[in-house]
């Protein structure tokens, strides 16, 4: 059977650098940083006291407070930027079948705080079992979609793809299949995350993952600088809508750009770090590429994984180099993570909504605050440092990788 062709036709973004997509953009070229000492509870035993909360967001200028208080804080996020997303879409709802519309969103840990506090209540109490009602069904991955398809009454599939940090990369990759395969028209695809609380800071500390450069938090995600120590924890959400091209061309759409493919791999080499030589970043990849049938050379721009860890920066870039040959020197390579820090799983969807962004403005947001250069990584790579750089963008990559090994990776193209 012939594949149909998939497109973006709306985006939606709550980042800890704009509330909206337009925010988002502005900032990203702008090489604006979203970290900052933490607002959300007391860090002073902490060894890292800072993040990328959002800033000057309030559910309730969104949602209804009685709704708002029946979610967390990674569900009111799927639910902004969804809506914005649809509006951006300029969908009549009125007049779609719901029936082919689904809802497919990544979520990598779900509502981590409503679990964190109803277990630090029941501790504190008598050992009486007095949980709210809504623990449940506010912590449950999959309730983001859930809460998206019941406002909407969006019918088609919905669920939750669950790959650590490659959630909302996995997700977009299998909207596209849903749509290529003529299953659904339209799918409301994405991620949203809520992971700066007391659990989430401290697990990611016991692992030593994260950044503690506490006395200059701007400073600290530094992707490909020799001096980086960890990633920078970020929450938000990132929404795209994905629709049939002959659909969207009948009801006159904006058509960002089109998804050409998607590509997944394992690297079934450890729980949290990557394999030295890149080998399965290698073949998600060559995937990829494979999967949109494209040419390595015709590629002018990666937004990378790049999360600022000593060892999965380098592992990246060297599978980079490995798979473009002499053509990576000639593509523009960034790591948006610099300025919003981490989403975990929404990051592959809010770095998908830069890379359309980069396509449709033809400008590559910079990898901000590199210093010193790491004699490990290629110097003839152009990382586009410190300042966002003009380039005629037609195809665009982005890479997301998880713990546990889950690799991910989305192609898209300009359409002219």
């Amino acid at each position: 059977m012939e594949l149909r062709r998939v497109v973006v036709t709306g985006l939606g973004a709550l980042t800890p650098i704009g509330n909206t997509k337009d925010e988002y953009w502005d900032a990203l070229v702008s090489g604006k940083s979203g970290a900052a000492p933490i607002t959300y509870f007391d860090t002073e035993k902490f060894k890292t006291t800072f993040a990328c909360e959002l800033k000057n967001f309030n559910p309730t200028d969104f949602l209804d407070r009685k709704e708002a208080r029946k979610m967390d804080r990674f569900t009111q996020y799927a639910m902004v930027a969804s809506d914005e997303a649809i509006a951006d879409s300029k969908l009549d709802l009125d007049k779609v079948n719901k029936l082919r519309v689904g809802v497919i969103w990544g979520a990598g840990i779900g509502g981590l705080e409503t679990f964190q506090n109803e277990v630090l209540n029941f501790a504190e109490g008598d050992g009486t079992p007095r949980f709210n009602p809504f623990f449940i069904p506010k912590m449950i991955a999959d309730i983001a979609p859930g809460n998206i398809s019941i406002k909407h009454g969006f019918m088609g599939p919905n669920y939750t793809t669950v790959s650590a940090c490659a959630s909302s990369a996995n997700a977009m990759i299998d909207a596209l299949n849903y749509i290529r395969l003529g299953h659904c028209d339209i799918i409301v695809t994405g991620g949203s995350e809520a992971a700066v609380t007391i659990a989430g800071m401290g697990g990611f500390n016991a692992m030593h993952a994260l950044s503690t450069r506490n006395e200059s938090p701007e400073t600290a995600s530094r992707p490909f600088d020799a001096t980086r120590d960890g990633f920078v924890l970020g929450e938000g959400a990132g929404a795209i809508i994905l629709e049939d091209y002959e659909h969207a061309k009948a009801r006159g759409a904006k058509i960002y750009a089109e998804v050409l493919g998607g590509g997944l791999s394992s690297d079934a080499y450890h729980m949290t770090a990557p394999h030295p030589e890149g080998i399965g970043v290698i073949a998600v990849m060559r995937n990829c590429l494979e999967n949109a049938g494209v040419k390595p050379e015709e590629v002018d721009h990666i937004n990378t994984h790049g999360t600022s860890t000593p060892l999965g920066d380098v592992a990246e870039l060297k599978a980079i180099s490995e798979v473009f040959g002499d053509h990576a020197k000639n593509i523009n390579i960034n790591s948006t993570k610099s300025m919003t820090g981490h989403l975990l799983g929404a990051a592959g969807a809010i770095e998908s909504i830069a890379s359309i962004l980069a396509m449709e403005h033809g400008i590559v947001p910079p990898t901000i605050n590199h210093e010193v250069v790491d004699e490990n990584i290629d110097s003839k790579l152009n990382l586009t440092l410190n300042k966002a750089q003009k380039r005629d963008v037609k195809v665009a990559m982005s890479n997301t990788f998880g713990f546990g090994g889950h690799n991910a990776c989305v192609l898209f193209k300009k359409i002219d």
